[in-house]
């Protein structure tokens, strides 16, 4: 009885697509440590937009060098992993363009990183790019992912519970 009364109530967290694209599984992502889900848990999305917005207000708490990769920290201490493309990062950041730096405070919308899908293709790297909750043992207790054709900005592609 005195359980229902005391039982916390569940946060719920929506992280919209940093990416305009096709979202699917996580078990698409050509590389074994995205697909089963060492990274995190996520979702992955095939780009038509070459441009990573922020998906929530945050703080940029990485970006690889080469602008290929970015975790986006909430206020609520969620990091989140946006990986573009696979294998990306011998490219050497040819055809990526960083937009923000470390410890940048961002706001859900705002443009992080532009880059080529073409010179991507060309160079024969896949473009799926992962979004997964880096740190999701310390941050969350359950996620939802949401598949299907997403607007950046827009579209909900992960739904967590934040771990209190």
């Amino acid at each position: 009885m005195f359980g229902k009364l005391f039982k916390a109530k569940k946060e719920t967290f929506t992280i919209r697509a940093p990416i305009t694209g096709k979202a699917v599984s996580l078990t698409e992502v050509p590389d074994e440590a995205f697909a089963a889900g060492h990274m995190g848990k996520g979702i992955a999305i095939e780009p038509t937009v070459g441009k990573v917005v922020a998906p929530f207000d945050a703080i940029v708490a990485h970006i690889i060098h080469t602008n290929h990769a970015v975790i986006l920290e909430h206020a609520s201490g969620l990091q989140l992993l946006i990986h573009v493309g696979i294998n990306t990062v011998a490219m050497k950041g040819e055809g990526f363009n960083g937009l923000v730096q470390m410890g940048d405070q961002v706001r859900a919308g705002q443009t992080l990183i532009e880059f080529d899908i073409e010179k991507i293709r060309t160079a024969g790297y896949p473009l799926i790019t992962p979004v997964v909750i880096a740190n999701e043992d310390e941050a969350v207790t359950e996620t939802e992912v949401v598949e299907g054709k997403v607007t950046a900005g827009q579209d909900a592609v992960i739904h967590a519970v934040l771990a209190k």
